[in-house]
């Protein structure tokens, strides 16, 4: 079994993605995007921090759409939309109760700021599960940068080579990858014709199936080195 368990959150834990896509969609609406952009402008996100993204929309937007007041906005939608309850992705609850039977290291490393990843996790019912969550305004440098994954293994005091790490962004599963944990990418929202990251990581299509094909690799890893 790997050391410890790094898990992002939106996306992979939390089927937050698709919420946080229509709220997009709804204020490009409101403020006379071109039909389409907000989608597209939204999946160019995914996985990058607040800041970034900032950065993005400012690049896309048209100069008279403050992205202040466009990004405040989405987030009103956001609240009132979760605040109807916090979407879980399928396998996601089975799997982190029997990982957590196992006595399993967990912690959530994701790019949403860290009170917000807490609140939503607490929300979901899925807090307790983990030993801490790692927001992207509590790490030295923001996804794909492989900082976020290296502080949470050192939090843990683990070499990063001996966890996993599971994502459903390229740039999530870039960073774990350079990190040197041991990857594993579940696709979620992303443009059917964007060719994945080549970062050496394994594919599955569920949170049940990424975990065990970690602890198959991670194993058979091992047993390699002990023969």
């Amino acid at each position: 079994m790997p050391a410890a368990f790094l898990f992002d959150m939106d996306g992979l834990l939390l089927d937050t993605e698709r919420v946080y896509l229509n709220a997009f969609e709804e204020c490009g609406t409101a403020f006379g995007l071109k039909e389409g952009q907000a989608h597209t402008l939204y999946l160019s996100l995914v996985g990058h921090s607040g800041a970034e993204s900032g950065r993005r929309m400012a690049a896309v937007l048209e100069p008279d759409i403050s992205v202040s007041a466009f990004e405040t906005r989405v987030v009103e939608l956001i609240e009132a939309k979760l605040a109807q309850g916090m979407p879980v992705r399928p396998t996601v609850r089975d799997t982190l109760a029997r990982l957590r039977e196992k006595g399993a290291e967990m912690a959530v490393v994701t790019s949403t700021k860290g009170d917000s990843a807490r609140s939503h996790l607490e929300q979901a019912g899925l807090l307790d599960h983990f030993q801490f969550v790692l927001g992207g305004d509590e790490v030295s440098a923001n996804k794909p940068d492989p900082a976020p994954y290296r502080e949470a293994a050192a939090r843990f005091g683990f070499d990063p080579k001996h966890c996993a790490a599971f994502e459903d962004s390229d740039p999530g599963v870039t960073a774990a990858a350079k990190a040197g944990c041991l990857a594993v990418q579940v696709p979620d929202l992303r443009p059917s014709d964007r060719p994945f990251a080549e970062v050496g990581q394994m594919f599955a299509e569920t949170l049940h199936h990424a975990v065990s094909l970690a602890e198959d690799e991670m194993a058979r890893l091992r047993a390699s080195l002990s023969v």
